[in-house]
């Protein structure tokens, strides 16, 4: 091999954004406010510090950063005024390199990235806001009325453009176009919270927790297209990436939901033994992950086959919550 050969590919690798050669899973402990690595087979690799009690979080384009909402507060229904930075996690160097202050809007709580904008959709719940952060600049840019109450979780949808913030006490999702500030609220049903969007971009689902629903919204409409009755308390939920399956977590009924959202019946269900709180799914969809806090257990589970795959603990008191898949 020639000099040039050898100094050539060494350019190469330096220059690859991976922050891992292998898939690896990162977890939020929101009781012990650190990001936890986890290799996939449940083995505990390494802790980041991040920001008191920390909620959701979402990964850079190019998988080398995690953003990081400090809520500062264990559950939604906890008194207090929390925190307000989001935490930067580098994924490949695993430390905090930084963050962003949010000054008077406090205890953020959802969180998205609009790839083709850059920015950062948070969603503060004190007072109720969306918050967009120019992660570039890594500042507030702009920030909007929800015109809802306890705005938790948000979604982008519509070519980085509207965001949608489910107000869970007022019971209304917010359509809010970020370039306007102009808002539609669209009704839900008890305590919505989680939401996902169909891969189409059509359709957002979003979880009602205390109303056992899933209410449908049309997006280019921004109103309600149907709904699905799911098992009790829906509080997070995904969707398969060829769109035929929606995948959520049932914190009252400790168990992992399927449904058909063309059908808009239940499919199967998945029992666990704690109360999860949290859903999201394998890049390749194959995979679910959903979290109980309380009993420090990670749940893996199979999309396809429909049962626990596996399942690991993580240290005592670190209450995980979101759980992502990162590497290759």
């Amino acid at each position: 091999m020639t000099q040039f050969l050898r100094c050539f590919l060494l350019c190469t690798w330096l220059c690859l954004p991976a922050v891992a050669a292998e898939p690896q899973l990162i977890v939020l402990h929101k009781a012990a406010s650190s990001l936890g690595f986890y290799a996939p087979d449940g083995r505990h690799l390494a802790d980041v510090p991040v920001g008191k009690h920390p909620h959701e979080m979402a990964l850079s384009p190019d998988g080398r950063y995690a953003w990081i909402t400090d809520n500062g507060t264990m559950r939604i229904e906890d008194a207090g005024t929390g925190g307000n930075t989001v935490s930067i996690v580098d994924l490949r160097e695993r430390r905090k390199v930084g963050e962003v202050p949010l000054g008077e809007f406090r205890r953020p709580h959802g969180i998205d990235l609009d790839p083709k904008t850059g920015l950062l959709a948070v969603s503060t719940e004190l007072p109720d806001r969306l918050v967009l952060i120019d992660t570039k600049t890594r500042r507030v840019t702009k920030h909007l009325d929800t015109q809802g109450r306890t705005s938790h979780m948000v979604k982008w949808a519509a070519g980085g453009r509207w965001a949608f913030v489910s107000n869970s006490t007022s019971a209304n999702v917010a359509a809010i176009d970020t370039e306007t500030g102009a808002v539609k609220l669209i009704p839900a049903t008890a305590r919505p919270e989680g939401s996902a969007l169909s891969p189409d971009g059509k359709t957002l689902h979003v979880v009602n927790r205390e109303a056992a629903r899933i209410t449908l919204i049309d997006i280019a409409a921004r109103q309600v297209a149907g709904e699905i009755s799911t098992g009790n308390g829906p509080v997070r939920i995904a969707v398969t990436p060829d769109g035929r399956q929606l995948v959520y977590a049932l914190m009252h009924d400790k168990a992992v939901e399927f449904a058909d959202p063309a059908a808009r019946r239940v499919l199967a269900r998945v029992a666990l033994e704690g109360r999860p709180v949290s859903l999201t799914l394998s890049r390749d969809g194959k995979l679910a992950f959903a979290s109980a806090q309380d009993d420090d257990t990670v749940y893996v589970i199979s999309v396809a086959a429909r049962k626990i795959e596996r399942k690991y603990k993580t240290a005592p008191g670190a209450g995980p919550d979101p759980v992502l898949e990162i590497g290759r």
